[in-house]
């Protein structure tokens, strides 16, 4: 990343930062038209999640200079809002738990905050909603600190939408990675149409690879006739490379294609795909046929595979 790009992404990040907590109203000091501020909600939130929680444990959890905590507390305690008592394993530090009228401020919060993020949903066009959670799920999973153990993958059967994203998805990659034009974006539309048009459950098949609740893998078994199978759109997202996700996908394939009664399974592939043609070679796969093509712009080496079953 240039030093450029860089300064340009954290401007970013920081642009988003202050528009996120102006959204939020982070610096606001009456938070949900409460005369509490976010910070107050948050420590009450703690308190009220966990039914008796150390100060200690605030302090450290929510990151809050103690005597600032004190301050919060010393409130709520005079709000009625909390009760204390001596933390038996630490003389030094109170339990805290919240008073009926703290949870019910408590409860309070939580139907403002839910009702405030309704508000804005609501006057969203249908879909942007989930592609904000999206969002806001791929942040949470890629900065948090439990980033070094990624979620387990899944391997699922298609569902509304899928096949949108297996188009959008294949062509913004292959468009940036190869330079390929919009005639592969339209062949892939085509072959997702017709799966989903011509879909016969018994002979035909698409699986979604997903973690984290996001899609980043794909492939398909579709009816090429006469006891062939035809394995298509095999593609694995780059945040899921590396894992061995297409080596399952492929052999989820030939699984299926086998239970189903087919005595073959073909493909068509490109050379330049190494790590594809890689796991076709693994899995079995012999070459049978190649042929030059400028299907999608560049001049490119188009290869038939098959795989007796």
């Amino acid at each position: 990343m240039s030093i450029t790009t860089e300064l340009a992404t954290i401007d970013a990040v920081r642009d988003f930062n202050r528009f996120y907590t102006n959204f939020l109203g982070v610096l606001n000091k009456a938070y949900l038209d409460s005369s509490y501020t976010l910070t107050d909600a948050r420590v009450l939130f703690e308190i009220g999640s966990h039914g008796g929680i150390a100060a200690s444990t605030l302090t450290r959890d929510l990151h809050l200079d103690p005597a600032y905590l004190s301050r919060i507390l010393k409130r709520f305690r005079e709000d009625g809002l909390i009760e204390t008592k001596s933390d038996p394993s630490d003389l030094r530090s109170q339990i805290i738990t919240v008073t009926d009228k703290g949870k019910a401020q408590f409860l309070e919060f939580v139907r403002r905050s839910r009702a405030q993020l309704a508000g804005h949903f609501d006057a969203l066009a249908p879909g942007e909603p989930e592609r904000i959670v999206e969002a806001m799920r791929t942040i949470q999973t890629t900065l948090g600190s439990d980033r070094h153990t990624p979620p387990p993958l899944v391997i699922r059967t298609h569902r509304a939408g899928d096949i949108g994203w297996i188009v959008q998805s294949q062509a913004r990659f292959y468009t940036e990675e190869f330079g390929w034009d919009d005639r592969f974006e339209g062949l892939v539309a085509k072959v997702g149409g017709e799966f989903l048009s011509r879909f016969n459950p018994d002979k035909e098949r698409c699986w979604i690879a997903e973690r984290g609740g996001q899609n980043v893998g794909s492939v398909m078994i579709t009816d090429g006739g006469d006891g062939v199978a035809k394995l298509r759109l095999l593609y694995i997202d780059k945040a899921a490379r590396g894992l061995g996700l297409g080596k399952l996908l492929v052999d989820e394939c030939i699984r299926f294609s086998r239970d189903a009664g087919y005595r073959q399974l073909s493909l068509w592939t490109n050379d330049i795909l190494d790590a594809a043609r890689a796991i076709y070679i693994k899995a079995g796969f012999q070459l049978v046929s190649e042929e030059k093509h400028r299907m999608f712009g560049p001049e490119l080496n188009g290869q038939t595979w098959v795989l007796d079953l």
